[in-house]
């Protein structure tokens, strides 16, 4: 199931035709986390030559240049939780439980959620979360802003993720979209950076099509037609970030 999520997203990124990704379970819950009588191996290879597998689907979600929705109609635990946090957006149900029980099961955190969470909730609550091991309600204060709605009936989570996805497919400029979620995840370190950073890139975007498509939009009071065109035409300095490879057979940094 992880190599085919990863290879979801690796199709999903580079189809120009998909604006908005939506990712949800069947059944009861969203995801009960790894399958435990499966396991994790026998931790006997090198540790070089592993790779957790809800990282390699965590990395292809965050990659993929479109934004994902996760509608998670139940319960989630472990990786279950933990792989929707490179999304844009969480919705959820209010009367389900999700927690990352990593602790609980004698295993430290994956799936990049250690970059992921504490960004999105804070240092303190990723702090408990992950200290305590528990399964809360989403509207718990420990989860802070993680989830973007908790809806009382769980057969309206998909149809509101799906609303949600129709807007801004039909409203959002995909390249701009994307050049601004990738400042949030892999911005500047400073102000002063950010204002150059920022400078560069929106000059990149003016007088683009994109940009023309939605001010014309704006005045003539109709929808606009954007352009994915998310294979080219990117900013010069894109990507302003180093990217580690993470496959196996190519170790080390490139550009």
């Amino acid at each position: 199931m992880a190599s085919s999520l990863e290879q979801a997203f690796q199709m999903l990124h580079s189809d120009e035709r998909v604006k908005v990704v939506v990712l949800t379970g069947t059944g009861r819950m969203f995801c009960a986390g790894s399958d435990l009588d499966v396991g994790f191996g026998d931790g006997k290879e090198h540790p070089n030559d592993f790779r957790d597998i809800g990282g390699r689907v965590a990395v292809a979600m965050h990659r993929c240049q479109k934004p994902t929705i996760v509608a998670l109609q139940g319960s989630a635990v472990g990786v279950g939780m933990t792989m929707t946090l490179p999304a844009a957006i969480r919705i959820c149900h209010a009367k389900s439980k999700y927690g990352f029980v990593f602790t609980r099961r004698g295993l430290p955190l994956e799936s990049c959620s250690s970059y992921f969470l504490p960004r999105l909730i804070g240092l303190s609550r990723a702090m408990f979360l992950i200290t305590t091991g528990g399964v809360y309600p989403p509207e718990s204060r420990f989860f802070g802003d993680l989830f973007t709605e908790a809806l009382p009936e769980a057969d309206r989570v998909l149809p509101r993720a799906l609303e949600l996805a129709s807007d801004i497919a039909d409203n959002v400029s995909p390249m701009a979209s994307a050049l601004s979620r990738a400042m949030l995840w892999d911005g500047a370190d400073s102000p002063e950076q950010a204002h150059l950073l920022e400078s560069m890139v929106f000059h990149s975007r003016v007088g683009s099509h994109d940009h023309q498509e939605g001010v014309n939009s704006f005045f003539e009071k109709r929808k606009p037609a954007f352009k994915a065109n998310l294979q080219g035409n990117w900013p010069p300095n894109y990507p302003w970030w180093v990217q580690p490879n993470i496959d196996l057979d190519m170790r080390g940094y490139c550009k």
